[in-house]
């Protein structure tokens, strides 16, 4: 067993002080990530930041132009907010699908954005070949069993997948994550927060060690008023996406489709933005047959390995499905 010592910060300046003062001190917030990866041998801190217990970093605001959730929020909070769930409800159905009612009930916002892949060999140290803990060791997943990994945008370094629910519904409405270091604020979009593994897998944010995410902000749409998030699983209970599908329709009383947002899930090393599918629909009629046509055009990068091919076929059917049930 590893002593790891614990320190409660009363601010964000005074957490990001002591995470600037020890390279091995980690931030706690649920801790439903984090200890896990802790107990199976990933993570090592020699210290938890515990951030759970500063003052007004908790609230939901949802404004005329905007909504701000949080960092501290938990999941469980967000996802049944009234104004979320009128005016956002992709985000509360994103939420509400994923881990379980007690691990919600704990979950932050800012913990769910950060949490790492169910990558099996990235979880079992005893796997030596993982470019994610150990970087230039090679990706077992390549050649080995890889029936839940990426289809889009992998990389010879890495294709393990993106595991958020969350984090989808947020890339198909635009999302700014707000951020606090030792240089002071500074803001991402969601895309940004999210890069591609590329040759380094390891480098799931672009955080530096010592920056907190503050907020999340998601901007008012139409879209994102009349939304919807479908979740594909092996079982309904419990389990991560084998593909899922954001997506907001604006439709004008003509049945003209003013504005359209697809996010896919479940099949990308990120939560994959679909521009193709979007221009696809703008300007086109709310019908079947229309949103047959543009989801056969979602995963058109896709890059299968010899145990999931299937995720390709599958993302265009769960687009389709999400347009045909966000549209009525």
């Amino acid at each position: 067993m590893r002593a790891v010592e614990y320190t409660r910060a009363d601010t964000l300046d005074a957490a990001v002080a002591l995470l600037q003062g020890d390279s091995s001190a980690a931030p706690l917030g649920g801790g439903t990530t984090l200890v896990d990866l802790m107990k199976c041998g990933v993570a090592h801190p020699s210290r938890l930041i515990d951030l759970t217990q500063m003052p007004g970093h908790d609230d939901v605001e949802a404004g005329e132009s905007v909504l701000r959730i949080g960092a501290l929020c938990r999941m469980s909070d967000v996802a049944e907010h009234p104004e979320v769930r009128r005016r956002w409800p992709a985000v509360s159905e994103a939420l509400l699908r994923g881990a379980s009612q007690q691990l919600r009930n704990m979950a932050t916002i800012g913990g769910n954005l950060m949490q790492r892949t169910r990558c099996g060999y990235f979880r079992d140290p005893s796997f030596t070949e993982c470019n994610k803990r150990d970087p230039g060791s090679g990706c077992a997943a390549m050649d080995g069993e890889n029936r839940g990994h990426a289809v889009l945008g992998t990389s010879g370094s890495c294709i393990a997948t993106n595991p958020g629910d969350l984090a989808v519904a947020l890339t198909a409405f635009d999302a700014a994550v707000h951020i606090l270091g030792p240089d002071g604020h500074r803001v991402l979009s969601i895309d940004e927060f999210f890069p591609l593994p590329g040759e380094t897998p390891e480098r799931e944010h672009p955080l530096g060690h010592a920056e907190l995410i503050t907020a999340v902000e998601v901007p008012v749409s139409a879209a994102a008023a009349h939304s919807c998030y479908l979740k594909v699983r092996d079982r309904v209970s419990y389990e991560f996406a084998a593909a899922s599908a954001a997506v907001g329709l604006e439709v004008l009383a003509d049945g003209t489709i003013a504005d359209a947002r697809v996010a896919l899930g479940g099949v990308a090393t990120k939560p994959w933005r679909e521009p193709g599918v979007e221009a696809a629909l703008i300007g086109r009629p709310a019908s079947a047959a229309v949103f047959r046509e543009a989801a056969a055009l979602a995963a058109a990068d896709a890059h299968p390995r010899r145990h999931n091919a299937y995720k390709v076929e599958l993302a265009r059917r769960t687009v389709e499905r999400a347009l045909l049930t966000v549209s009525g």
